[in-house]
């Protein structure tokens, strides 16, 4: 059995390719490689999310992007807001290499770009917004977790958006965040993936 993108070192032969992507409105290139998740396009579920996310609602300018991949999530939203500063961590050694040149590429400076498994190297409790794409090869419990542990990370009235697919788990995600947080609301749905927000309260 071949790896896949949610491991340190990835062992399929490097291969890297150039993408273009419209995100916020912006136009943008990322350089991908095999390893990594959605290497050929930028994964529609991020797009979702992407569009559907509403920085109005961050409580804090500081942003964390869980499984940040080659970047396209938490560069997009980092080269739309300026004032933010986004967090961007992953455990996949080779897509952290290419967010940072993604960074670089697209004239992204206001980021961090950094290892972490889940949350095991993130020291800051003050974030206004931890959103993820989360890995769902990793199985429902990495999943599960990066919803219930963000609470420790964010700060007062700090949201969690996460993007699922309804048959990849969505409903059993949507009812953990309202469990873990009290509330939860879908802001985006297209083609099958929600975009669900829970605000953290207490």
């Amino acid at each position: 059995m071949t790896d896949h993108y949610f491991t340190s070192k990835p062992s399929a032969d490097k291969n890297e390719k150039k993408i273009e992507a419209r995100l916020k409105g912006q136009q943008m290139t990322f350089t991908t490689d095999a390893g990594v998740f959605s290497r050929d396009r930028v994964d529609f579920g991020s797009k979702v999310m992407i569009e559907a996310i509403d920085e109005r609602a961050f409580s804090t300018g500081e942003v964390l992007d869980v499984g940040c991949g080659y970047g396209p999530v938490g560069l997009s939203l980092a080269k739309a807001n300026p004032a933010l500063h986004i967090d961007m961590i992953d455990v996949n050694e080779r897509a952290l290499e290419l967010a940072k040149k993604n960074a670089e590429l697209n004239g992204v400076s206001n980021v961090s770009i950094f290892l972490s498994p889940i949350y095991e190297q993130v020291e800051k409790q003050t974030y206004g917004a931890v959103i993820s794409n989360p890995p769902i090869r990793a199985g429902k419990q990495t999943v599960h977790k990066i919803i219930t542990d963000a609470k420790e990370h964010l700060a007062d009235n700090g949201v969690l958006i996460i993007v699922i697919q309804k048959k990849q788990g969505a409903p059993s995600a949507k009812k953990v965040m309202e469990e873990t947080y009290g509330n939860v609301t879908r802001i985006g749905l297209d083609k099958g993936y929600w975009v669900l927000q829970s605000i953290k309260t207490d």
